[in-house]
């Protein structure tokens, strides 16, 4: 395994596909989806990408263009831990992550012991490889989600979702719903509520503030993960499209870099709390980049959509 093959500057992959998850192809269908926690996002035309000098050309952020959207529903939330308990106890599904026996984690959120044992990433050293993380051991096999069950589920692979999602009956959102979704009604603005990163110095979202990689202040409140519902919604109701965790899309992922898509990269949106405008301001809108469909990390999560 290369694990340090770097699609960005803040999202690790394992490298060359090994195995693909058992798929779990049979679902009830969408007449029996359980929309409770579901938005009925109302189909148009929007204005996707962003032109903004702030953005990573070479994910192909733009050029601004016309996109239009069928009516959908998405999950207000990223799935949470919870949620995915569900999930393993319904189906006894095994993740990537379990499968493989490691996941990425980043280097504070393990002990100084573990991380002296663990492997570096080269070109991100704040990353390592830690035996036994997956969903339910987030930082090793000596951590826990029992205080957690509200924080959106990490360490799971697009395969992990794909399979979720058709437990669920429902699917991954492809990456104009999602950007569509996450603008909550606003048109080209940088952040799901408009233009300014705190408005009235008040925290929208969970990212990095300090000096990346080293000091972490805290000022949103958490180090890590932010439970699912945390900071104000958008105009749709939907919470945390930007930090707090990379959300998978069902897209292949293309870009200027990559002009005819790679089957074995997928789209992730959103950011994380990893996110610092000093080397990664990805948790704008637009913002894009990709994994491999094995690859997980602490950081990675993913949030479901429904057909009509």
């Amino acid at each position: 395994m290369k694990s340090d093959k770097l699609p960005s500057c803040c999202v690790i992959t394992r490298g060359e596909i090994k195995h693909k998850s058992d798929f779990i192809q049979d679902s009830d269908g969408n007449d029996n989806v359980n929309k409770e926690e579901m938005v009925l996002i109302q189909g148009g035309d929007f204005l996707m990408g962003t032109n903004d000098k702030e953005g990573f050309p070479l994910d192909g952020e733009g050029p601004v263009r016309s996109v239009e959207v069928e009516s959908f529903y998405i999950d207000v939330c990223t799935v949470t831990n919870g949620n995915f308990q569900e999930f393993i106890n319904s189906t006894g599904y095994v993740t990537d992550a379990e499968r493989y026996g490691w996941s990425f984690v980043f280097y504070q959120f393990v002990s100084n012991e573990a991380a002296q044992r663990a492997d570096r990433v080269s070109q991100t050293p704040w990353w390592l490889k830690i035996d036994g993380a997956c969903w339910k051991h987030p930082e090793g096999e000596d951590s826990s989600i029992h205080d957690r069950m509200d924080h959106p589920v990490v360490h799971v692979s697009w395969n992990d979702t794909a399979a979720y999602c058709a437990w669920a009956g429902k699917r991954l959102p492809t990456e104009a719903e999602w950007e569509y979704a996450a603008r909550g009604g606003l048109v080209q603005k940088k952040y799901p509520w408009g233009d300014e990163l705190q408005p009235n110095g008040e925290h929208y979202c969970n990212i990095w503030q300090g000096e990346f990689p080293n000091i972490n202040t805290k000022d949103d409140g958490f180090a890590g993960t932010a439970p699912a519902k945390s900071f104000p919604p958008n105009g749709y109701g939907l919470y945390n499209l930007s930090g707090n965790v990379w959300e998978w899309c069902t897209d292949n992922f293309r870009s200027k870099f990559q002009p005819f898509g790679q089957e074995e990269m997928k789209v992730i949106r959103g950011g994380s709390y990893l996110c610092h405008d000093s080397y990664c301001n990805r948790y704008r809108v637009a913002a894009r980049t990709s994994n491999t469909p094995d690859s997980s990390t602490g950081h990675m999560g993913f949030r479901c959509a429904a057909d009509c």
